[in-house]
């Protein structure tokens, strides 16, 4: 178990993950339990080593505790992240064994759905403990796969910054989406229902051309989706998307996607405000998934997920609306309003 400092009062948790037999590696990293449980889904991915996994692990831990407080959900923050074995394994005896780790922690944490993992595997998690969520929903309950929620939040999002950023609606406007695995491909469904122009790219050839044969969007390499010309830009893969070198390449005014940590450093957000790119916090905009994961866990209705989501649109609109009257990155004034929110819950507790 390591810790390191962070900006909030409770330390950061990591539990090491290990089990030969399952072929479990990986790490649950618990980054604020303020305001409840440790929430955020597993992820599953080929990392290299370790020291990637956890780097992961904390960034994203960290940014649960900001989309959880800004929500308005009684969740701390918290992410499993497991490395993919190389070679044939056992995937459901991979996910029991993690159940039992996410068991042993005794409610500290509470995983979901995650990159490269799926309601299949939530099954099979809860095999070995009640602490998951995104299972199949019973009628008129929450569950089932967040990530149509978080699409839909992210979507609703895009339209309202276009409005503010762009003065327009999204038809006509050319849309860059990096990434179209479940939210992303839900997102570019959206968006050409609603007249957007789509120019989309993924590692995946055959999933990328699958959809763009289906929507009619235009493909281009990886490489080249940040620089295109286009009026948005949706990063829907993994983080680090947005680096000094491919915001100096952006020729879009506005970001908003459904990947976390897109900022690659905290200095990415001033870049992108001294070029005059708005910038819709990723963790604001795509808390869809964790809003209907919340609602599971706590045993509510579809609606309350339904109403939560709808909230995130026009809070979305607020801070870009204040950040912009301040003069200041949206970025920065979401992670002091999410810093405040903990630190109050904080000292009503003390």
């Amino acid at each position: 178990m390591v810790a390191r400092p962070t900006r909030l009062t409770p330390p950061v948790e990591c539990v090491r993950l290990y089990d030969a037999d399952s072929g479990l590696d990986g790490v649950i990293a618990i980054h604020s339990t303020t305001l409840g449980p440790g929430a955020g889904g597993c992820r599953f991915w080929s990392y290299p080593g370790m020291d990637e996994a956890l780097a992961d692990a904390l960034r994203l831990a960290e940014g649960m505790s900001y989309k959880n407080a800004l929500a308005g959900l009684p969740l701390g923050g918290a992410k499993a992240v497991l490395r993919r074995p190389e070679g044939d394994f056992d995937r459901a005896r991979l996910f029991h064994a993690f159940g039992r780790a996410v068991e042993q922690l005794g409610g500290l944490y509470v995983t979901a759905e995650d990159v490269g993992t799926s309601v299949e595997d939530m099954q099979e998690v809860a095999g070995a403990t009640r602490h998951v969520a995104g299972l199949p929903a019973a009628e008129g309950r929450a569950g089932g796969d967040p990530s149509p929620w978080t699409a839909r939040g992210v979507f609703e999002s895009m339209r309202a910054a276009a409005r503010f950023v762009l003065d327009s609606d999204l038809a006509g406007l050319t849309v860059a989406v990096q990434g179209t695995g479940n939210v992303g491909a839900d997102l570019c469904r959206r968006l050409a229902d609603a007249g957007a122009r789509l120019v989309i790219a993924d590692p995946s050839a055959a999933r990328r051309d699958r959809l763009a044969a289906i929507l009619g969007a235009e493909v281009v390499g990886v490489d080249e989706i940040a620089s295109v010309q286009a009026e948005i830009f949706a990063p829907c893969a993994l983080g680090g998307a947005l680096t000094a070198e491919a915001v100096r390449g952006l020729k879009a005014k506005l970001v908003c996607g459904a990947a976390n940590n897109q900022l690659a450093s905290p200095e990415v957000a001033d870049l992108l405000m001294n070029r005059g790119i708005a910038y819709a916090p990723d963790y604001v905009v795509n808390a869809g998934g964790i809003i209907s994961v919340s609602a599971e866990y706590l045993g509510e209705d579809a609606s309350d997920v339904d109403y939560r989501v709808s909230q995130i649109a026009p809070r979305v609109a607020a801070l870009l609306d204040g950040a912009a009257r301040e003069r200041r990155s949206p970025a920065v004034v979401a992670d002091e309003m999410a810093e405040e929110v903990i630190a109050g819950a904080e000292r009503v507790a003390a």
